[in-house]
């Protein structure tokens, strides 16, 4: 199709411009992503500016993963999948430090249809996605043989893709309630057992799909009174699936919400089950791909962190400073005031669940206080935010200011703006912050931003609950910290508690997902699954640590780990890691004093250390020189190891109280 015909036509599906594809297909609705750009014609023109090789690899990564945060169809998706193959082929150089996701499909159905889809969406992510397909049905004799292409693989992530009729088959319509929970309980058992497989074989994150609902009922409206019938059945093993998962580690790939959502004609056609074995339409395979990479992106801890939000038009109706606290529409009474309520809502659930909130607005600060202030309506608190930006200046600089603010980098960061001048300019200017395009009525801006999953979790912990006030306190320390030219007398009247424990199954939860999410003070940034930590808890020769932070201002939460495992009399850091929330209170060297003593409890006379350089970590490039270590080598692309030896006195900050507990 000729780029104008597109630009003039609006979006085109793969489906409705092939002529040889069956006509059930064409004219079908898709699933689309609407909270990204639309394609125009300039898209054609800088997927063909690519060069046929990557000589400048950085640049056509960023170019790639632009071009990916479009609202694709499916042969876009494709031609898109080709370039980025034919570019870097098996994999893209160790030196970019591009995250790397070895993705195994375990399917009983066909899926090859989805994997263009699923590798953009994991690019649109900031993530390289290999996968692999077991032969058609055959997962489960690839999961037992140890020589089996699966094994030879070695995932990092396994995605259970199964479908209705064959977990189901097994169900008579006559079958008893009793008879159906029996028969239910076994598949989950079996299923259950295939997750341990997977994860005891390879150490990979377990990703379940969830059954899409049948095309017909036998009841109707009250199906759920047949025991057997496919619908209650799909229902009950969703239900216990999702039950499941939590306890044996599992997320849920919850396709059967999504299909409640754009309907099931969307999802699922039955001419084509018939014909190939598709569970999933291929309309749908780039909001599916966009499901499951958006999962795998937040177990690398690649979730976004923060919603900056602007004010005029965006938390209210109307312009604060010309309008006046009684001109903004806001609140109930009418439809668009009850929109931005509804929006004010979401937003401090959000908050209230883990993500910051931060204020970008272009006003002056008392007018843009004023609401948060005053107004009977503001569902939204002054200490729901945490950082909170209203001037004149350009918002790229203030988002800047926020990041900077926050301590997280922009690419955490997710815009809200009402404006598309100043969402054009914040993707021109900082390509890494996810600018949602906002639909024109405000009672859709919810729907948007959650449909987009920038704030996929997997695990929800205290820590992520605390998270605002915690952020809150570091600026407070920030503050206090700049306003005062006694550097230690001001850190000693902190009265820091620093508590350790080794790694447990109580805070394995968060061990995993700090693992997974800190970028800048980590040493090494290898992530983690439950059952690698797992294995660190049961080794008694492995020396583990998390720490947890208190100060006069309040709990801190957990905010540094550290594992290391024995290599004869060496003890070998594997990994390093530091919230940066408390970086500039010697917590390092306190670390330092706690790691040295359980070293030398585990017979080791010195420590090896590992620095492995990312775009993300420089901050910590010098980390162990800092500490005393000497250098011992350094490779051609900045690795560097070091080593301290144990015979010498190493001692904490004496401001800093190191208890056990």
């Amino acid at each position: 199709m000729p780029h104008a015909q597109v630009a003039a036509t609006g979006r085109k599906r793969s489906f409705q411009c092939t002529s040889n594809l069956p006509k059930v297909l064409r004219g079908m609705p898709s699933p689309a992503l609407p909270w990204l750009l639309p394609v125009q014609a300039e898209w054609f023109d800088a997927l063909a500016a690519l060069p046929d090789n990557a000589g400048e690899q950085m640049s056509c990564w960023s170019e790639l993963v632009r071009l990916a945060n479009h609202d694709l169809d499916g042969l876009q998706t494709m031609r898109l999948d080709r370039r980025l193959q034919r570019l870097f082929g098996p994999a893209p150089p160790h030196a970019l430090g591009i995250t790397l996701v070895r993705l195994a499909v375990l399917a009983s159905a066909t899926v090859e249809h989805l994997l263009p889809s699923l590798r953009v969406a994991a690019l649109r992510h900031g993530l390289w996605l290999t996968t692999y397909v077991c032969g058609y049905g055959q997962y489960v004799q690839e999961l037992l043989d140890p020589d089996s292409g699966l094994h030879a693989f070695r995932p990092t992530a396994a995605l259970f893709a199964l479908d209705a009729p064959h977990l189901l088959g097994s169900f008579d319509i006559t079958d008893s309630g009793e008879i159906v929970a029996e028969k239910l309980h076994t598949i989950l058992t079996r299923l259950a057992g295939h997750w341990r497989q997977a994860r005891n074989a390879f150490g990979c994150t377990i990703l379940q799909q969830t059954l899409l609902p049948p095309a017909f009922d036998l009841l109707g409206n009250n199906e759920h009174r047949l025991p057997a019938a496919p619908a209650a059945l799909v229902t009950a093993l969703n239900a216990m699936i999702r039950a499941c998962s939590d306890p044996e580690k599992a997320d849920i790939v919850a396709i059967d919400t999504q299909a409640a959502r754009d309907g099931l004609h969307a999802w699922h056609d039955p001419v084509l089950w018939l014909r190939a074995k598709q569970a999933i339409h291929p309309a749908a395979a780039t909001l599916y791909g966009d499901l499951v990479a958006r999962l795998l992106a937040a177990q690398q801890g690649r979730a976004r962190k923060c919603l900056v939000l602007d004010l005029d038009n965006t938390l209210w109706g109307g312009v604060i400073g010309d309008d006046g606290l009684d001109g903004i529409v806001l609140g109930e009474g009418s439809a668009l005031g009850e929109a931005f309520l509804s929006f004010q809502h979401y937003a401090r659930d959000l908050s209230r669940r883990g993500v910051l909130l931060a204020i970008c607005s272009k006003n002056d600060r008392a007018n843009a206080l004023e609401p948060f202030e005053r107004h009977p309506e503001m569902r939204l608190a002054r200490t729901d935010i945490a950082c909170f930006i209203a001037n004149w200046d350009d918002k790229a600089t203030n988002l800047r200011r926020i990041a900077e603010s926050l301590n997280i980098g922009l690419d955490a960061l997710v815009f809200a703006d009402d404006n598309p001048f100043e969402r054009t300019i914040i993707r021109r200017e900082l390509p890494m912050v996810a600018v949602p395009e906002l639909p024109p009525d405000p009672a859709l801006y919810s729907a948007c931003i959650a449909a987009a999953g920038y704030f996929e979790a997997v695990r929800l912990t205290g820590e992520d609950i605390a998270r605002t006030t915690q952020y809150q306190q570091r600026a407070q320390h920030e503050s206090q910290r700049r306003n005062t030219t006694d550097l230690a007398g001001y850190l000693r009247s902190l009265d820091m508690e620093l508590s350790w424990r080794r790694f447990d199954t109580l805070g394995l939860a968060r061990i995993v997902q700090l693992s997974n999410k800190t970028n800048q003070f980590n040493l090494t940034t290898r992530r983690t699954t439950d059952a690698q930590i797992a294995s660190l808890i049961a080794d008694p020769t492995a020396l583990t640590l998390q720490l947890r932070l208190r100060d006069q201002l309040g709990d801190n939460g957990m905010i540094a780990l550290v594992a290391g495992r024995l290599l004869g009399t060496d003890l070998s850091i594997e990994t390093w890691l530091m919230s940066c929330r408390v970086l500039g209170r010697h917590v390092e060297q306190a670390t330092l004093w706690l790691i040295a003593a359980e070293a030398r409890r585990l017979g080791a006379a010195r420590l090896l250390g590992e620095y492995r350089p990312t775009p993300k970590n420089a901050i910590v490039r010098d980390h162990y020189a800092q500490l005393g270590f000497s250098l011992l080598a350094e490779t051609p692309d900045g690795v560097t190891q070091w080593a301290l030896a144990l015979d010498g006195a190493i001692t904490p900050p004496d401001f800093i109280r190191i208890i056990e507990g």
